[in-house]
């Protein structure tokens, strides 16, 4: 069976979006009052549920779609936001939030699993497979990677994508000034993954690819917007 969008998956979709919106929704009223929180909420589900049915089908890979539908919600609430008059950056902050306390969410074991998951052969035979597959491109709108061997010392390996899913999704919609904070997300997904990511450019930044370098244990360097530099930790979005 072949789809064009997501909309099958229709409620499993909104419940998903409820609970992103339910997570940020302390925040969000100690931000905006409660009376304006409540109008957000609700027009950020109207806008999620008008948006499914041009968030572009892109297959059903747990990680592809891992890194891409959080994009889908974050977009839908950053326009529930432009409603109030709020800019990108506010957005961007809203988004790195939810992004951050999702992948705490995940318990410590399960994180921990995953860390030894994502640098086993396994994953890296995948990877190589994907990196075959992909430059046949099966769906527009998905991204196009390809597998880096490690050096054996700065990095275990590395991905480069030429075409990233969320930025194309992104930039049909006219909201690819939101990508910067989409990006950003990766950066406490590394630090509590263990992933040790190294990424300096991306297409969301104007580069022709995304290059990522991942070091077991390893530090990770991923620059950030830099509204965002002083976000991580506060107890409330600064406005």
């Amino acid at each position: 069976m072949t789809h064009d969008n997501y909309l099958f998956r229709k409620n499993q979709m909104m419940r998903a979006f409820a609970k992103s919106l339910a997570r940020a929704k302390p925040w969000v009223i100690s931000w905006l009052g409660e009376e304006q929180a409540h109008r957000f909420m609700q027009e950020a589900r109207q806008e999620y549920e008008a948006l499914l049915p041009r968030i572009p089908y892109i297959g059903t890979s747990p990680v592809a779609l891992g890194f891409f539908i959080p994009t889908t919600r974050y977009l839908a609430m950053y326009r529930a936001l432009q409603k109030q008059g709020r800019t990108v950056e506010d957005a961007g902050r809203l988004a790195y939030r939810i992004g951050a306390e999702e992948a705490k969410a995940i318990p410590y074991l399960i994180r921990r699993f995953m860390e030894r998951l994502w640098f086993s052969p396994l994953v890296e035979w995948g990877l190589q497979k994907k990196n075959l597959r992909t430059q046949r491109v099966k769906y527009p709108g998905e991204s196009v990677l390809h597998y880096i061997k490690g050096d054996g010392q700065e990095f275990d390996y590395g991905v480069d994508y030429t075409e990233c899913a969320v930025c194309k999704f992104l930039q049909t919609e006219n909201a690819f000034e939101l990508a910067p904070y989409a990006c950003a997300i990766d950066k406490p997904v590394s630090e509590l993954m263990g992933w040790g990511l190294t990424r300096i450019k991306t297409i969301a930044d104007g580069f022709p690819r995304c290059e990522f370098r991942f070091k077991r244990g390893g530090e990770t360097r991923v620059p950030i917007p830099q509204s965002l530099e002083v976000f991580p930790g506060s107890e409330q979005i600064k406005t």
